[in-house]
């Protein structure tokens, strides 16, 4: 059962729960897709009926971000915890690496996604890379061939909100793969291009606050979240009416 967060509906699951979910859609090999809404994602669905559909359909819908965990708990609601995109991802290659589990990483800019891929073999030596691509491509079946050979058991599908959740969406059906999932900028994490937050800010939920400090041109983007919580706090008054 998912619960309503503004019209999105999240899996309330812990990190350990969600890898086991994870294995077993891995097992099933039908091209299932993980999305990992923050705030600003559940606006961009509540203003586009195409991305609320891409984002309503996949098979795990993760709260990345405190935003949403404060949204949920302020409608009544509350999720068990947040779950970012790149932890999960991370505790899921650790159990794939006691199987030779395969991992396809696609996105970001050229030589990214080869950078984070030596980053990945040396964190996870019983990994198999079985292939990168970057995220600058404009024909998609050149690249699902590419994919579908390389058999991977997780494809990391990282081109941005919302470009992600709909390339997953529409492509489903012609992968032949595990489970994917829309990871935003993690690729340049691993790549080492963009640093993440440190521990203290991430358990303090301020992950935002920090990119947001190093990357200040961001703040456009940033205001969805006060956006975000003003319209969960007008939403639980009109339950309450």
């Amino acid at each position: 059962m998912r619960i309503d967060v503004m019209g999105v509906g999240f899996d309330s699951l812990t990190l350990n729960e969600v890898v086991t979910e994870a294995l077993r859609l891995i097992s099933e090999h039908r091209s299932a897709y993980v999305v990992t809404p923050n705030p600003e994602i559940v606006m961009m669905c509540r203003a586009d009926e195409n991305v609320m559909d891409a984002v309503q359909k996949a098979d795990l819908v993760l709260p990345d971000g405190i935003g949403v965990v404060y949204g949920a708990k302020i409608l009544g609601t509350p999720l068990k915890q947040k779950v970012p995109g790149i932890d999960f991802v991370q505790a899921l290659m650790g159990e794939l690496s006691q199987t030779g589990g395969r991992v396809f990483l696609m996105g970001s800019k050229p030589g990214v996604a080869e950078m984070a891929a030596e980053t990945l073999r040396n964190r996870y030596p019983g990994l198999t890379i079985c292939g990168t691509q970057d995220g600058y491509f404009k024909d998609d079946t050149p690249v699902i061939e590419v994919i579908n050979e390389a058999k991977p058991d997780l494809l990391f599908v990282c081109l941005g909100a919302p470009k992600q959740e709909l390339w997953m969406q529409r492509n489903a059906s012609k992968l032949k793969v595990g489970i994917m999932a829309g990871l935003g900028g993690s690729l340049d994490v691993f790549a080492g291009t963009v640093k993440r937050a440190p521990k203290l800010f991430q358990k303090l939920g301020l992950e935002w606050f920090y990119r947001l400090m190093k990357e200040p041109w961001r703040i456009g983007r940033m205001m969805q979240l006060p956006k975000f919580l003003f319209a969960t706090i007008r939403e639980r008054f009109r339950r309450k009416r």
